[in-house]
């Protein structure tokens, strides 16, 4: 019986040597995989630190080598974007002169048939005879085109069937649409301007417009408008101040959000003309890829625009 019992404390101590083995080795292989993990995350972070760095290497570097100018010229409804741009282009490379030439978007796309400029600006898509000669345009940003009046005018809301009246003059006292008993004065742009070419295509008004005044930029219609309690004009909604009042259209307001989702009808595109098939000097072709990357959305945001990338 003593034998038997020796026999079983035996066998239960190797059990238990064998338990403790097991469970060492159990350990020593957690160990093993914790300090692998711990070291593959600290070469992928060293990588990724590297990288980074090599990164703001090279753009310090290409900062340093970019210089020389870069020529834009055209639409005046751009100019709060093309501005903000263009500011934060030569932020990052000081070496580099950035001009802005605010003549029209009729001008601007001149401007870079004759060589005028490194890049046209327009604010409406390019025509087919444009194209056919031999230019391209990139849209952007979108663009609302907002319908002002005076501060004191006390309409609000317009459709756009009530503006192509206004505008053709079926419409010509503000009492016919709710407001005072006034004849109403017709503030447009000149021909060329993309914001009119963009409004009267939109309302159905080409080549009927009863203009009181035709002016030659954005600024000027804000101030005549605000100027003369009887008038109405429209205006790039990244233009429009405090000085008007932006109506809404059939209910909705000029807004980046309506602009964007479509449901604010009188809008455009704002883009960038150049030649087609015609390389850009290196400082002109890295500014156009700068405008038209993602890191920039916010830039034409706070321009009062709609970034598409």
């Amino acid at each position: 019986m003593k034998k038997r019992i020796g026999t079983m404390a035996v066998l239960g101590l190797a059990a238990m040597s064998l338990a403790a083995c097991g469970s060492s080795a159990e350990e020593t292989t957690a160990a093993a995989t914790t300090t692998a993990a711990a070291a593959e995350a600290e070469t992928e972070a060293e990588t990724e630190a590297e990288t980074e760095a090599e990164t703001e290497a090279e753009t310090e570097a290409a900062a340093e080598e970019l210089s020389g100018s870069v020529a834009t010229d055209g639409s005046t409804s751009m100019e709060s974007v093309i501005g903000i741009l263009g500011e934060s282009f030569m932020q990052l490379y000081p070496d580099v002169t950035f001009t802005y030439n605010p003549t029209g978007s009729g001008s601007g796309i001149t401007a870079v048939q004759e060589g005028r400029c490194d890049i046209g600006l327009s604010s409406r898509a390019l025509k087919d005879e444009e194209t056919a000669s031999g230019l391209k345009g990139e849209t952007v940003a979108l663009d609302g085109i907002a319908m002002i009046v005076n501060n004191e005018n006390p309409v609000a809301d317009l459709s756009i069937e009530q503006i192509a009246q206004i505008y053709t003059g079926e419409i010509t006292n503000w009492s016919e649409v709710g407001g005072n008993d006034e004849e109403i004065v017709l503030i447009g742009r000149e021909a060329g301007s993309g914001t009119r070419d963009g409004f009267e295509s939109i309302t159905g008004t080409e080549d009927a417009c009863q203009y009181r005044q035709e002016l030659t930029s954005t600024g000027d219609v804000i101030t005549t408008v605000s100027q003369n309690p009887a008038a109405i004009g429209y205006a790039s909604l990244a233009s429009v101040s405090d000085q008007v009042k932006a109506i809404t259209v059939e209910g909705v307001e000029a807004t980046e959000d309506t602009v964007r989702d479509g449901s604010y009808k009188i809008q455009r595109p704002f883009v960038l003309v150049t030649k087609d098939g015609e390389a850009l000097s290196t400082q002109a072709q890295a500014f156009y890829d700068y405008a038209m990357s993602s890191d920039v959305a916010d830039l034409i945001a706070q321009a009062g625009a709609v970034a598409i990338h």
